[in-house]
């Protein structure tokens, strides 16, 4: 046996009395978990260990929203009674709930890692419109005593203006959107001494060499993390670069794609169970690919990050983007015969494009009007929209065009 499969094993092991508690509990308040391993041929009394839950299918994305179709909202997930705090969508759409607690999504472990304590002021730039983001740093940093700028995404000029008169110290978002808000605040003119931002967690898109680079030129501390809207923190740097450290609270697994179980070493899916018996995502396939790393000098084992997906979606700008939900957004937009939408990076942020084939007789500045407005409506993402000649006879509707070098 290897060291990195030894350290699997380990990892398994220590969560295995927890794991047991919660099925066993969640069995008993959830009946569509209940249901769930009665499908899978398991008795709640007979799981005993991590690994005993290999014979319970992955639950998928896709398996989510059927359920909460048939059994709106939360699909029957939910244990009756338990506390909803705030009721969020994500594309789908899929609704994901907040529940009790100060940090439910256990981000603060994190931000403990980059060094975010009291007295800090966070600069908040992840989106607080419907999606879980912003709600979930927000509580996250005020776990940690640190007070908060509800600042979302977008009002770069005011976002800067705000780090310099009120001290920011730290920032939560995506990479590439710290950059742009330093650059934002250099080309405002503002002091240079009044930028106090020293320390950051951010997360939803790779982050580059090169671009770890550039932002440690202007904020000392920059840490990556890793986690979803569903399940909340799964991974985080203790030191850059070194892999990410898997927090308490949920079991992480890395399963192979055709027949879920569990990998020791390799590319597999990140397979989630969340250690709470009110909402039981047991076996949740978050959809994103992954691999053990060896464990750090801390003894804790960590995973390689996120190296892809298995299906057709993609993230833009921290967002999920999915084939299907361009086709129903763009189906039936006047004056337009066939279209894709390419994603590119410009600057280290994304950029979403349209090309459009216009149909006989068609205006282009109207038909790419309608395409801008149903994208920002639709899929609440800005996009360029311009007419081109011709498209490739079945192509992908998304071409991913990005270099992540």
């Amino acid at each position: 046996m290897s060291s990195l499969t030894a350290a699997v094993h380990r990892y398994a092991a220590s969560l295995d009395d927890r794991v047991a508690a919660v099925v066993r509990d969640a069995a008993a308040r959830v009946p569509a978990f209940a249901g769930r391993l009665r499908a899978a041929g398991l008795l709640a009394e007979s799981v005993c260990s991590v690994r005993d839950l290999d014979a319970l299918p992955v639950l998928t994305k896709d398996d989510v929203l059927a359920l909460q179709r048939a059994a709106p909202p939360f699909g029957g997930l939910l244990a009756p009674g338990a506390p909803v705090r705030r009721v969020f969508q994500s594309p789908g759409p899929l609704y994901e709930p907040q529940l009790a607690g100060a940090d439910p999504w256990r981000w603060s472990e994190a931000l403990a890692a980059a060094g975010f304590d009291t007295g800090d002021v966070v600069l908040n730039c992840f989106g607080y419109h419907l999606s879980p983001a912003g709600a979930m740093f927000e509580q996250a940093a005020l776990a940690r005593g640190c007070q908060v700028v509800p600042a979302g995404v977008g009002n770069l000029d005011l976002q800067a203006q705000a780090a310099a008169d009120l001290g920011v110290t730290a920032y939560t978002g995506l990479p590439s959107y710290l950059k742009a808000l330093h650059d934002r605040y250099v080309e405002a003119g503002l002091a240079a001494e009044r930028w106090r931002l020293g320390k950051a967690l951010v997360t939803a898109e790779p982050l580059p060499d090169s671009l770890r680079a550039l932002l440690a030129e202007h904020v000392p501390v920059v840490r990556m993390a890793y986690g979803t809207a569903e399940t909340g923190l799964l991974g985080y740097e203790r030191e850059p670069g070194a892999g990410l450290v898997i927090p308490d609270g949920v079991l992480v697994q890395i399963c192979d794609l055709d027949t879920g179980v569990p990998l020791d070493e390799g590319e597999g899916q990140v397979v989630v169970t969340l250690l709470r018996a009110d909402y039981p995502l047991v076996r949740f396939g978050t959809g994103d690919l992954s691999a053990w790393l060896p464990p750090g000098p801390d003894g804790r084992l960590r995973l390689a990050g996120v190296l892809g997906r298995v299906g057709a979606a993609i993230k833009v700008r921290g967002m999920f983007l999915h084939p299907r939900q361009v086709e129903a957004v763009m189906r039936g937009a006047a004056g337009v015969a066939a279209y894709r939408f390419v994603v590119d990076r410009v600057e280290h942020r994304d950029r979403l494009r349209c090309e459009v084939v216009l149909a006989p007789g068609a205006d282009a500045p109207t038909a790419t009007d309608e395409v801008r407005s149903r994208v920002r409506s639709g899929l609440r993402f800005d996009v360029e929209a311009t007419a081109v000649e011709a498209l490739p006879d079945d192509g992908p509707v998304i071409v991913d065009a990005r270099d992540w070098s």
